[in-house]
């Protein structure tokens, strides 16, 4: 469900990743939290594209775009509401 591309010398790393379900209501918070545990866990030189694999998502272009977007990201992080459920996200073990 994951496509991953490393790119050490140019400091990039590009997640693509399916939703379980063409309308998953759940698909940006998927996205963020994939962003943020590879934020946290890479060093900060690093820059980090999370994406939903081309034609997998009704609302695909829209998730995209939040979350490619820094300040809708930072933005999201400063609401505590949402950044606990993101922890929460991360913690969560299968």
């Amino acid at each position: 469900f994951v496509f991953q591309q490393v790119n050490d010398a140019e400091s990039t790393v590009a997640v693509e990743f399916t939703p379980t379900i063409p309308h998953c209501s759940m698909a940006t918070l998927i996205g963020l939290s994939i962003k943020v545990k590879l934020i946290r866990s890479l060093p900060e030189r690093f820059k980090v594209d999370v994406h939903i694999t081309p034609g997998t998502h009704i609302s695909e272009h829209a998730v995209n775009k939040q979350l490619a977007d820094k300040e809708r990201v930072a933005a999201a992080l400063e609401n505590s509401h949402l950044l606990e459920v993101v922890n929460q996200c991360l913690s969560a073990r299968s």
